[in-house]
């Protein structure tokens, strides 16, 4: 379910993205840069509040959704990305360059993934994958009282 769920969010890569703030949730759209492994790349300007937030708080959950599918994932900002990386983030964006100058004006994090989940309302009963990437092991949701094991 994993890589299902990686595939998703290649496809699906405008996402919901929420930080903390003084105790109070903040949401926005963001968009992937770049998926490697178990990392998602974001790009933003320190002169935002969501930088701010960050730089308290690196823990966030993002969430893409399409038609009767969607997946979460929770994890925590990490502000490591090399240089090769936020150049190739800049060169394959097409919105970047349109409001940025160059690829240094900007503040590269990836999100270390800790948890994913699946949700696919198509099917009946529904489907609710659960994994925990530190052991990747996948585990079943609660979908309704009518499907409960």
């Amino acid at each position: 379910m994993f890589n299902q769920a990686i595939e998703f969010l290649r496809k699906n890569n405008e996402v919901s993205f929420a930080t903390c703030e003084d105790g109070k949730p903040r949401i926005r759209v963001f968009q992937i840069m770049k998926i490697e492994s178990k990392d998602l790349f974001f790009a933003t300007s320190a002169k935002k509040a969501v930088y701010r937030q960050l730089q308290q708080n690196p823990f966030i959950e993002i969430m893409a959704f399409a038609g009767k599918i969607s997946v979460k994932c929770s994890g925590r900002a990490v502000f490591d990305v090399d240089e090769r990386t936020k150049q190739w983030i800049y060169d394959n964006n097409d919105v970047l360059p349109r409001l940025y100058n160059d690829y240094k004006g900007l503040d590269y994090f990836r999100m270390q993934i800790d948890f994913i989940d699946y949700y696919d309302l198509q099917p009946t009963p529904p489907v609710l994958k659960h994994i925990d990437m530190s052991t990747m092991e996948e585990t079943d949701g609660f979908v309704g009282d009518k499907y409960s094991k």
